[in-house]
C-alpha cells in the first residue's frame, strides 16, 4: 500500500500546471451539474404537489356545485325572484363599464430645466426671426415727423438739419434719438431740441430757439441779432417788426457776440429802454458805444466795459431833468444835450475858422510863389 500511496503522490507531483487547473476546472462543473440537477428535482417536486392541490380543489368545487343545483332545484320560485331583481342592476353595471373609457397611460413629465432650456433658445431665435421679417417689409421705414416750437424756422429746414432721411429705418431713429436731435442744433436759430416717440410711428421734434435781441440795420435792411449772437443773413420784412426793438449799426461778428454777452447781465428795464447802439471810437477808447434810449438820453460806454458800467444808469437817470449824455468813458458823470450841442457847434466853429485859417495861409503861399515866378522871369528876360 505504502508503494501505491508514493507512486500517487509521484504522479501528483509530475502533473503540470495547466493539468491542475483542468482538474479544478472539472470539479467546479461537475459541483455546478450537481447542484442543477438537485434544484431540477425540487421544481418537479413542487410541481407535483400543486397538481394535488389543484385536483383537491376542483373535487371541492364539484361538490358545492352539486350541493348548490339541488338547492336550486327545490327552490326554483325564489331563484327566479332574485334573478330578476339583479337583472336591471347587471345591466347598469355593464352600461357603465362600456360609457367608462379605459385610462390611458400618463406620459412620463418633462423636467422643468429641460422647459427653460427649450424656452431660452426658441423665444430669442423666434424674436430674431420676427425682427428680420419686419426689416425686409416697407414697413420698417415708415415714420410721421411732426416739428414743434418753431417760429422763425420752417419745418422742413428742422428735419433737413437733423438728417432724417425716409429710407431710414423707424427703429434706427426709434434707438438713436438723442444724435439726430443734437444735429438739430447745426441749424443757428435752434437752440435746443429733443425727439419724442408715439406708439407706432409717431415722431414729434420739439425746438426751442434763440430769442431775438436786436436788429442790424443796414440802410433800409433789418437783420435779426440772435441772443447767439448770430447775425441772420437774411432780412426781415418790415411788416413783421415789433413796435419797439434795438437796432445796432455795425455787424462785426466778434463784436456783436461781446455785446449780446455784455446786455445778458443788464436787466430788463435797462434794455427795453434802448432804441439805438452805435460804434463811436475816441481817441483814447477805440471800443466806444453811443448807446441812445428811447427817451433821447445818450449813453457813452467801452463794450469792454458795458456790463460793468451801464447798470449805473438805473442810478443817474432820476437824477436827469431833461435830456442828457451820461458819460461813462473814463469815469461816470453827465451834461445835458444842450450843453453837447452847444459845445459841439464851439468845437465845428473853432474846426471850421482852424480850417479857413489854414485854407487862407495856403492862399497867401500860393500868391507868394506865383510872385516869385514873376520876378524870375522879368529878371530874366532883362539880362537877355
Amino acid at each position: 500500500m505504502s508503494k501505491d500511496k508514493k507512486k500517487e503522490s509521484n504522479q501528483k507531483q509530475e502533473l503540470s500546471e495547466w493539468q491542475k487547473r483542468n482538474q479544478e476546472y472539472l470539479k467546479k462543473k461537475a459541483e455546478e451539474e450537481a447542484a442543477l440537477a438537485e434544484e431540477k428535482e425540487k421544481e418537479k417536486q413542487a410541481r407535483k404537489e400543486a397538481n394535488s392541490k389543484l385536483l383537491e380543489e376542483s373535487k371541492k368545487s364539484s361538490s358545492e356545485s352539486d350541493e348548490e343545483a339541488s338547492s336550486t332545484s327545490e327552490e326554483p320560485s325564489k331563484k327566479e325572484e332574485k334573478s330578476q331583481k339583479e337583472a336591471p342592476k347587471v345591466k347598469e353595471e355593464k352600461e357603465k363599464k362600456k360609457k367608462e373609457k379605459p385610462k390611458k397611460p400618463e406620459k412620463p413629465k418633462i423636467a422643468p430645466v429641460h422647459i427653460w432650456r427649450a424656452v431660452s433658445i426658441l423665444v430669442p431665435s423666434l424674436l430674431i426671426l420676427l425682427l428680420s421679417v419686419y426689416l425686409l417689409t416697407p414697413l420698417s421705414t415708415i415714420k410721421n415727423i411732426e416739428v414743434k416750437g418753431n417760429s422763425n424756422t420752417q419745418a422742413d429746414d428742422i428735419k433737413q438739419a437733423s438728417g432724417i432721411q425716409d429710407s431710414d429705418y423707424t427703429l434706427a431713429l426709434l434707438l438713436d434719438k438723442e444724435t439726430y436731435a443734437e444735429r438739430i442744433k447745426s441749424n443757428h436759430w435752434i437752440e435746443s431740441a429733443k425727439i419724442d416717440y408715439q406708439f407706432p410711428t409717431n415722431f414729434t421734434i420739439e425746438v426751442k430757439e434763440f430769442d431775438i435781441v436786436g436788429y442790424y440795420v443796414s440802410g433800409e435792411e433789418h437783420y435779426p441779432i440772435l441772443s447767439s449772437g448770430t447775425v441772420e443773413s437774411t432780412p426781415i420784412d418790415r411788416l413783421n417788426l415789433p413796435e419797439t426793438y434795438l437796432t445796432v449799426t455795425f455787424n462785426d461778428e466778434q463784436q456783436v457776440k461781446e455785446l449780446i454777452k455784455g446786455l445778458s447781465t443788464i436787466s430788463e428795464d435797462i434794455k427795453s429802454q434802448i432804441q439805438k447802439i452805435e460804434l463811436a471810437p475816441s481817441k483814447a477808447t477805440a471800443d466806444l458805444l453811443k448807446i441812445t434810449m428811447l427817451d433821447t438820453d445818450e449813453i457813452l460806454v467801452p463794450l469792454s466795459e458795458l456790463s460793468k458800467k451801464l447798470p449805473y444808469y438805473s442810478k443817474i437817470k432820476p437824477q436827469l431833468s431833461e435830456p442828457s449824455v451820461v458819460d461813462m468813458e473814463a469815469g461816470v458823470y453827465s451834461y445835458t444835450i444842450a450843453d453837447k450841442l452847444i459845445e459841439e457847434a464851439e468845437e465845428k466853429a473853432k474846426q471850421e475858422a482852424k480850417e479857413a485859417e489854414k485854407k487862407k495861409q495856403e492862399e497867401e503861399k500860393k500868391k507868394q510863389e506865383e510872385q516869385g515866378n514873376l520876378s524870375q522871369t522879368s529878371q530874366q528876360s532883362q539880362s537877355r
